[in-house]
């Protein structure tokens, strides 16, 4: 066939097909672009759902299409992906956001052994907090970015501070509603259609689009306690971050940044923050130092309000921080959750938010995370003024092995997250080009040195990099694949698999 006759046929047949929603071919600009801010890969075509019988329509349109067809699809959330993994050049792009519209949330606490909301995977999980804490509820485990929607979350993992106790969000899902590559609707959980569950959760979007979830809910506390302190040597501050992951009584959430040449650090927090001991913390220098900051909260709850500044004293007792350091802060639940959120409101009325945002996230066994942090923190890493970044560590035995999620073999791994912006330079320099040249040497080195670091939010080029990366889980994945999705069309901006086309 002539190019010219295939583009035509294909657009033809999706203008003609009968949907709840509709389809735009123009103006389709906010398709291309992402969070990264760095791949733009125009669609031919986006898809506003109003039912997930508008998404089985597509995707079955397109199976039936066969092998002749170049037409692939993406689902695309709230667009925080980094290196355009929710875009389809040349294909369609459903949105996802668009679904949640005519889609309500039912929170089940009643008769039910253990809570769950029902979703959208369109949903916003801020929405999803706002709508549980009415029954003083709140789902496990979070994202840091609460902007961000279920089906995006679950198709990676969904890490926080809290995935040290309950497991990343992937680990708290009852059941998911799926559309695969053939378009079947499917309902799956870990008693039926297990292996589609499993395949779909951290799968990256390879095997069909999650359309609804259900999500384990906890009672929810309305007020926390918010807690920062500060050290100067990494292998204790690693050890004092292991012993409360591990500790039967212990924080309920847990998380640290690398803070490197960071000037008048403590004065900036006293906006959120009360420092212990106002005059010694008003004495600390941070310039020119790499320091290591640990972020705790424990839940306040009425019955224990007698008690719980006894435990926060008790456990803090059992650290080594710079006791200067030490500041305190009581917040609203919702407000520590979302706090991201406020600075992102900064940042637009200051025109960064749209900048590209090279992010780096990696996972460092525990064996490895000295040796890591020796090199990248005290010699690759120049600075933490362009972005965040943490390191924390969580029990792998919280990971459902059977999920696609892919992490380092052992007891106790290390989120480590570079999250930088590339900032407008006023001299000239090519700050985009800095941060990436830094990632490079990052990643070089992880591979040199034989870490055994698995990439989260992972992106590759080539087909045996991702092998690589999934290592024993290739197999099954591939396998997966070729049941699910057989043409490989579904969420080709991964480049994990190049959808087949036959020549007529």
């Amino acid at each position: 066939m002539k190019p010219e006759v295939c583009f035509s046929s294909v657009l033809s047949s999706l203008k003609a097909l009968h949907l709840q929603g509709y389809i735009t071919f123009e103006n389709n600009e906010f398709a291309s672009r992402d969070f990264g801010n760095q791949i733009h890969s125009h669609p031919l075509a986006v898809v506003h759902p109003k039912s997930v019988t508008d998404i089985s329509e597509i995707l079955t349109h397109v199976w039936q299409m066969g092998p002749a067809s170049e037409l692939t699809v993406a689902a695309r959330g709230h667009g925080h992906s980094l290196q355009g993994q929710a875009q389809a050049r040349g294909g369609v792009i459903i949105n996802m956001e668009s679904l949640r519209q005519d889609q309500e949330m039912q929170v089940y606490y009643r008769g039910v052994q253990f809570p769950y909301v029902d979703v959208s995977a369109g949903e916003l999980w801020i929405n999803i907090l706002h709508e549980t804490l009415k029954y003083g509820l709140a789902p496990k485990s979070w994202t840091d970015y609460l902007h961000l929607t279920v089906g995006g979350t679950l198709s990676n993992a969904g890490i926080s501070g809290q995935a040290f106790r309950h497991g990343p969000q992937i680990s708290n899902v009852r059941q998911l509603e799926v559309v695969t590559g053939k378009g079947e609707v499917l309902i799956c959980s870990q008693e039926q259609n297990a292996d589609l569950f499993h395949a779909v959760l951290g799968g990256l979007g390879q095997f069909g689009i999650i359309t609804r979830a259900r999500i384990s809910l906890e009672r929810a506390p309305k007020m926390v306690k918010w807690i920062r302190v500060l050290y100067s040597d990494f292998s204790t501050f690693a050890r004092d971050q292991e012993r409360l992951i591990s500790a039967s009584k212990t924080f309920d959430y847990i998380e640290g940044l690398v803070i490197k040449n960071k000037t008048g650090l403590l004065n900036n927090w006293r906006t959120s923050f009360d420092p212990q001991d106002p005059v010694q913390a008003s004495h600390f220098v941070s310039d020119g130092r790499t320091l290591y900051c640990l972020e705790l909260t424990k839940n306040l709850y009425p019955e224990k309000f007698d008690t719980v500044n006894q435990e926060i004293e008790d456990l803090l007792s059992q650290l080594s921080y710079i006791p200067s350091t030490l500041f305190m802060s009581e917040v609203p639940y919702i407000d520590f959750l979302d706090r991201v959120h406020a600075s992102e409101l900064i940042l637009r009325s200051k025109g960064l938010w749209d900048l590209p945002h090279p992010w780096l996230n990696l996972l460092v066994p525990k064996s490895k995370i000295q040796h890591f942090a020796n090199e990248v923190f005290g010699n690759i890493l120049s600075d933490t003024n362009n972005g965040p970044v943490l390191v924390y560590p969580i029990h792998k035995s919280k990971v459902d092995n059977r999920t696609s999620f892919v992490c380092p073999d052992e007891d106790i791994i290390y989120l480590v997250a570079f999250l930088s912006h590339a900032n407008p330079s006023s001299n000239g320099t090519d700050s985009l080009q800095h941060v990436l040249t830094q990632n490079k040497r990052i990643l070089d080195f992880c591979e040199v040195s034989h870490l055994g670091v698995k990439q989260y939010l992972p992106h590759y080029t080539t087909q045996e990099q991702w092998r690589t990366h999934f290592g024993p889980k290739w197999e099954v994945f591939v396998q997966r694949k070729s049941v699910y999705d057989p043409l490989a069309m579904l969420a080709p901006g991964q480049n994990i698999f190049q959808k087949s086309v036959s020549v007529s």
